[in-house]
């Protein structure tokens, strides 16, 4: 068995295989260390808008939680300690390129060259790997420094420096108040006002830290059901969160023009819903201009808008997220009768449970389509897929044969996902959980507990039996 990718979902995955029994399985990283997107993003302030209660596994709570929501160094130390369970298993630095399933069998390719086969092939690979940056002309003009979020450059130093931020997502929420002091000039380019609740952050003491990780956890994930609900419910309900939302927009704003200009103009959670403190703060800062002005585009020295002005600039930094609605994945994946992946999805991934797709027996994806979440730990969901990839794996140790997704459950798995989705909170605005075709390929529409159910054990009846080893 190989599985591709060591952050949270390739680690789950190994971990729940050791945890039943399971030792042959090798895991695939093209980086020298695991971590995922824990590992890549290191800007300045990154950190978890999940309480870290309930942002670990469940077999393995960590009581040493500094602060309530924790940040990217500590949750890349945790993931290291779990990873050396089954450290001997991984092969850091290869890159997987291609998979084809060929004579019953997952032909496994590395930009080295070198082949691997397996019976069960997992991509764990997540849907916030791929930075997204905007197709603007002169994109090569600029002659200073200019980097993504998610590719920090910390031998650029700031202070002092006339610095350009494009984007007001989350990542932007967390590092433009750590580099807002300082920067001489801190210009942030708005397309859209996000809605942002206050975070209720605090250190953690011990006695707290135990608390927390053990009886509180439950308590937590509740919490997530109950802001998923608000915001899924509907009009009313979607009411109260961006009415908690403005008075904290009201509370930390006081001049008026600038609070009308960071007044969200969509639904409440149509788009990614932010918490922070400090964002009002940073923008509202003395060094700090907010621009609403539609970027035209990139000149030597600097951003010119619409309105004909050009924005100076010594750094850029685009926090403008990553690519997602398409889900293109790092390596092309080839299923029976040479049916690209990638042509299947015709750019509207889909899969049944997010997991399997019809013509790729033996093929799993973890946080894969329609599996991301708007109010809950998505490792709720990537545990539940863990559990599910073990049963599959079960199935084929006891019986010798595989399992692939029967197309008539993908297809009314399919359609269930686009009616309840079709009118719900996310198709409210345009935003990274859309595809190009307007649909909704990222998310869950209901809770986490009706995936738990739902997910709870292998149903046969929707797969059909393929060859074994």
């Amino acid at each position: 068995m190989i599985v591709v990718g060591a952050g949270f979902g390739g680690l789950g995955v190994a971990l729940s295989l050791l945890r039943a029994g399971f030792e042959r399985f090798t895991v695939l990283e093209r980086a020298d260390d695991v971590g995922g997107v824990w590992r890549d993003n290191t800007y300045p302030g990154a950190a978890c808008d999940v309480p870290s209660s309930l942002y670990s596994y469940s077999f393995s709570p960590n009581l040493t939680w500094p602060h309530r929501y924790a940040a990217q160094p500590d949750i890349l130390a945790y993931l290291r300690r779990n990873a050396e369970a089954v450290r001997d298993r991984i092969r850091f630095g290869a890159d997987v390129v291609a998979a084809s399933f060929e004579g019953h069998r997952w032909r496994v390719e590395l930009a080295s060259g070198e082949v691997l086969e397996a019976d069960v092939l997992v991509s764990a690979v997540g849907q916030l790997g791929t930075p997204s940056t905007p197709a603007l002309p002169g994109l090569d003009r600029f002659t200073g420094p200019v980097f993504h979020s998610a590719r920090w450059r910390h031998d650029v130093d700031l202070r002092g420096r006339r610095v350009a931020v494009v984007g007001t997502g989350a990542s932007a929420a967390q590092f433009v108040p750590e580099i807002q002091p300082l920067a001489g000039r801190l210009t942030v380019f708005q397309r859209t006002a996000p809605h942002v609740l206050p975070k209720p952050d605090a250190p953690r003491h011990r006695p707290a830290r135990a608390l927390t990780s053990r009886a509180a956890r439950a308590g937590v994930w509740l919490v997530g059901e109950a802001l998923t609900g608000l915001l899924n419910a509907g009009r009313f309900s979607r009411g109260i969160v961006a009415a908690i939302a403005h008075a904290h927009l009201t509370f930390r704003v006081r001049d008026r023009t600038v609070r009308e200009r960071l007044r969200p103009r969509t639904p409440a959670g149509c788009k990614r819903v932010l918490f922070s403190n400090d964002w009002y703060r940073a923008l509202t800062a003395p060094n700090t201009e907010v621009v609403t002005e539609t970027i035209t585009e990139v000149t030597t020295s600097g951003l010119r808008t619409a309105d004909g002005r050009e924005h100076t600039a010594d750094v850029l930094i685009w926090g403008t997220g990553f690519e997602v609605a398409g889900f293109r994945l790092p390596l092309r994946v080839t299923g029976r009768h040479g049916r690209d992946l990638a042509d299947v999805w015709a750019g509207r991934p889909r899969a049944h449970l997010g997991m399997t797709v019809p013509g790729f027996p033996g093929f799993f994806l973890v946080y894969g389509p329609n599996t991301n979440l708007g109010g809950n730990s998505v490792l709720t969901m990537i545990e539940a897929q863990c559990r599910y990839v073990v049963s599959a794996v079960r199935h084929l140790a006891e019986t010798g044969t595989g399992l692939e997704v029967r197309p008539a459950a993908a297809e009314a798995f399919d359609e269930e996902m686009r009616a309840r989705l079709r009118d719900g909170v996310w198709s409210g605005c345009a935003s990274w959980y859309r595809s190009d075709d307007g649909s909704i390929t990222t998310n869950w529409p209901g809770g986490t507990g009706e995936y738990l159910r739902r997910t709870r054990r292998l149903r046969l009846g929707d797969h059909q039996l393929t060859g074994g080893a």
